[in-house]
């Protein structure tokens, strides 16, 4: 007799090769624990009315987690309505250096593109 298993979640959001390769350079410099995911989601605040969150923490009662080769994806649930879709992509360019969050839910973003509104 067969096992059930438990349906494989799809993240709201993708990460780029170079997003990903980033994060998991973060995770081993920085010695982050294993128990930490990175989080991924919104706040309140920025030049357009919400900004976005990623850093590592430990999954809490209202979050989602996700896995993405290798990497685990910490969500609030309230969050991925204002994410989903988005793309977290990573420069190191001459221009600019960091995250970049390639949004379709977003309405207009700010000239930095660390906030936007929706």
């Amino acid at each position: 007799m067969a096992t059930a298993t438990a349906p494989v979640k799809t993240a709201p959001i993708t990460l780029t090769p170079r997003a990903l390769a980033e994060v998991k350079n973060i995770l081993v410099e920085k010695k982050v624990p294993t128990e930490y995911g990175l989080r991924i989601g919104v706040q309140g605040g920025g030049c357009s009315g919400l900004s976005y969150l990623l850093g590592f923490d430990k999954p809490k009662d209202q979050d989602e987690t996700y896995e993405l080769d290798g990497v685990t994806l910490v969500m609030d649930k309230k969050h991925a309505m204002y994410v989903l879709g988005m793309e977290v992509d990573f420069q190191d360019g001459l221009n600019a250096r960091g995250f970049v969050f390639n949004n379709p839910q977003a309405k207009s973003t700010c000239g930095c593109g660390s906030s936007f509104s929706a």
